[in-house]
């Protein structure tokens, strides 16, 4: 704990057998209250590797739901468990957990309700390996969202982020995608219930095992960051209303 607030780490598990216990090793349990793991129905042994470490809480998926279902998966039980900080940790190790406490420290003591941990920001994500044509990529649509939601975060598209139990109750986390654009669905939400965010700057790896997706599915969830940003200001504007935004 911190100030009394209750932490817990969720970890959004698929084939991750190879990188977990590198991850796990390197959560800060002397202030994280409880882990959850969930595994979306991997192909490998993710879920015996995660019950020999000793993490209380693994949920495994009879069936693939998407990466956006495993996190309605992860809040859910964070919330049941009663979580009052819940900080996402991919599971794959491109990010290190050492900066759990940070991130639960900026809630903990009411400075932000929201903290992503931003590979823009110090200029991790090159030099942790991101491919150009991500980086590129990456910044392209964070400066087009922006305009469009009316921010300045330096990016979007990390899968480091830490929420306020109020943060994770307010949003209508189940109206969203179960693929991965379900990340900058919930930041639109958040962004809509005018809720402010923090940013941390976090160094990236990019390596064999860590987890990545290919460019054609990078090109599907580009597309729908742009059409979330869209949703976004026409829902603002009062033209089209979207379900997403209430609860």
């Amino acid at each position: 704990m911190i100030n009394g607030k209750r932490i817990v780490v969720v970890m959004p598990a698929y084939n991750a057998e190879k990188t977990l216990e590198q991850t796990y090793r390197e959560i800060p349990l002397d202030i994280v209250d409880e882990v959850i793991l969930v595994d979306d129905h991997s192909r490998d042994n993710t879920t015996e590797l995660a019950h020999s470490l000793g993490i209380h809480h693994v949920i495994r998926h009879d069936f693939n739901r998407g990466y956006g279902g495993n996190q309605k998966t992860c809040y859910t039980k964070a919330l049941e468990i009663g979580a009052d900080i819940v900080i996402m940790v991919h599971p794959d190790y491109q990010y290190t957990p050492t900066l759990i406490p940070s991130m639960a420290w900026m809630i903990a003591n009411d400075v932000y309700p929201v903290v992503l941990a931003s590979r823009i920001l110090g200029n991790g994500a090159l030099k942790g390996g991101m491919p150009l044509y991500k980086y590129i990529a990456n910044r392209g649509l964070t400066f087009i969202q922006n305009l469009f939601v009316s921010q300045k975060l330096s990016e979007y598209h990390t899968g480091y982020r830490a929420f306020s139990r109020q943060v994770l109750e307010t949003i209508n986390l189940e109206g969203n995608s179960d693929d991965f654009v379900f990340d900058n669905q919930m930041l639109s939400q958040i962004i809509m219930a005018n809720f402010p965010i923090g940013e941390v700057t976090c160094p990236t790896k990019y390596f064999d095992d860590a987890s990545s997706i290919n460019f054609r599915r990078s090109s599907i969830y580009g597309i729908g960051v742009l059409a979330t940003s869209l949703q976004h200001r026409l829902h603002r504007w009062g033209l089209i209303k979207n379900a997403r935004y209430s609860k």
